[in-house]
């Protein structure tokens, strides 16, 4: 990237949109000037430069909460940054995942807004869930069975996977629609904590998918 090819405002910012680039998931919004824009590429990590106080600042220094860039792109006006990284801890300064947990129209609806994804999209659940997991490994909520497998680690995680595809097979000899929809659920859960745990994203198994599909 030239950074000569960037657009920055009448103060030497340019606004830096940070995306999770394993689950899509819109982090926080921040600026960056020359010198922020420079050191992140430099060093592979987010700097910033903070308005409120006149100053750089590197993204997790304090906190530990920082954040692996996987590539920094512009728009086609080239006044505006789209940073795709990977976190390691919460994005907000409150502790969550991401600056952006809020809705508006969640609010101000009578109908559940998972709902409304699912009717848009019969696949939406998954993003849901692919986002809900990285949350968890992020903030480690206690109590949260997302969090004691993680805290558990790899080997924890593939046991799971390997019961419940154990389970998977039992439901279909037996024929039972009931007990295998459930069985497939905890499958494919368990795999999505297993492809967060390897950071890898579930777009590039799905891309696999795709690749072998155009062959044919």
């Amino acid at each position: 990237m030239n950074i000569a090819q960037v657009k920055f405002d009448e103060k030497g910012l340019i606004p830096a949109i940070v995306q999770d680039a394993g689950t899509k998931e819109v982090l926080t919004l921040a600026y960056m000037n020359e010198e922020s824009l420079q050191k992140s590429i430099e060093t592979r990590e987010t700097w910033f430069w903070s308005r409120s106080r006149q100053e750089l600042w590197h993204k997790g220094a304090t906190s530990g909460n920082t954040q692996q860039i996987i590539d920094i792109r512009y728009d086609c006006d080239k006044d505006a940054l789209v940073v795709l990284v990977k976190p390691k801890g919460p994005a907000c300064h409150t502790g969550t995942y991401s600056c952006f947990s809020s809705s508006l129209i969640a609010a101000d609806s009578s109908e559940p807004a998972s709902s409304q994804e699912v009717q848009k999209n019969r696949f939406a659940i998954i993003e849901q869930l692919e986002k809900i997991i990285a949350e968890r490994e992020k903030e480690m909520p206690e109590g949260a069975y997302t969090t004691y497998l993680f805290e558990k680690g790899v080997d924890k995680i593939l046991k799971k996977v390997g019961e419940e595809a154990s389970e998977v097979i039992i439901a279909a000899k037996n024929r039972n629609h009931d007990e295998l929809k459930w069985e497939v659920a905890d499958l494919i859960y368990h795999l999505l904590v297993l492809l967060q745990e390897q950071k890898l994203p579930l777009d590039e198994v799905l891309n696999v998918l795709e690749e072998r599909h155009n062959k044919k």
